[in-house]
């Protein structure tokens, strides 16, 4: 049994990783089936997400960043409509305290920064003084440039050393051990055996001491692998999460909520029987 403590709670789950789902409320996400706001909210909760993660500005590769008040605007009237119905834990994808603390105070939970508390620096703060969980992301310059510069002497040990620096930075502000998950940013500067080097070694990220996300969901590198477009990358991101999972990760960032927890409920019994061999 996994588990999460958030602020006055600790969420569990009973499959081999948390389940994530992608709500955007943006209108120019990579994937358009992830886009749908309180719609596609509701759907992925019937779906059997353990988490929402709510993004109202897209990072996809050549994206440019956009207001905090234009982040807010399109996230709080989600939140709220959520949280009428359903107390399922909230993820919130931005790089702005601002945004962050409207959506806290509007009954988010969780801050999903790609900018590991680099980008604003009054963030850390306002996680450690709120108690909620950071997810701190490794990526190179800012989406609009990233995928400019994707070579490395030692993928692994640079990622690796930058992920140990920011959380070192989020104990410093005090932010808890506990509350503290990692991210190796697949797609985020890195070509694709990078990206596959870091699925296949994220158990191993600072030694395995912090739980780790991986949001491979649709991404680039399966359609590298697979020769499909982002809307037929459906197998190949299953297949990828799944050795993801095997290799440690505590949790995936995903589009397709329900054949993800398909996947993850075939892995689980199979374990189970294998155990009792």
């Amino acid at each position: 049994m996994l588990s999460l403590n958030l602020k006055n709670r600790t969420i569990t789950t009973d499959k081999s990783a948390f389940v994530m789902g992608i709500v955007n409320t943006t209108p120019d996400s990579f994937w358009s089936e992830s886009r749908g706001g309180i719609e596609r909210a509701f759907a992925l909760i019937e779906e059997g997400a353990d988490i929402l993660d709510l993004g109202a500005e897209s990072t996809r590769p050549g994206s440019s960043y956009i207001s905090e008040e234009e982040e807010i605007k399109r996230l709080l009237p989600v939140i709220k409509e959520i949280r009428k119905h359903s107390d399922i834990p909230l993820s919130i994808d931005t790089r702005k305290k601002n945004v962050m603390k409207a959506s806290f105070d509007a009954g988010a939970d969780i801050l999903n920064d790609i900018s590991a508390l680099e980008d604003d620096k009054e963030m850390a703060s306002f996680c450690a003084e709120s108690e909620i969980p950071v997810i701190l992301m490794h990526k190179r310059g800012n989406p609009s440039t990233m995928q400019d510069n994707t070579e490395y002497s030692n993928v692994f040990d640079e990622v690796n050393s930058y992920l140990k620096r920011r959380v070192e930075y989020a104990l410093a502000a005090g932010i808890k051990k506990d509350k503290i998950i990692l991210d190796p940013g697949i797609g985020f500067g890195k070509d694709l055996d990078s990206n596959i080097t870091l699925v296949n070694r994220c158990g191993e990220l600072l030694d395995g001491e912090y739980p780790v996300l991986m949001a491979l969901s649709r991404k680039t590198c399966i359609g590298q692998i697979t020769n499909r477009e982002v809307k037929d990358r459906l197998s190949g991101t299953l297949a990828l999460d799944l050795i993801a999972v095997q290799q440690g990760a505590f949790m995936v960032r995903v589009h397709d909520v329900k054949e993800t927890v398909d996947t993850l409920r075939i892995l689980d019994y199979s374990n189970k029987i294998r155990g009792t061999f």
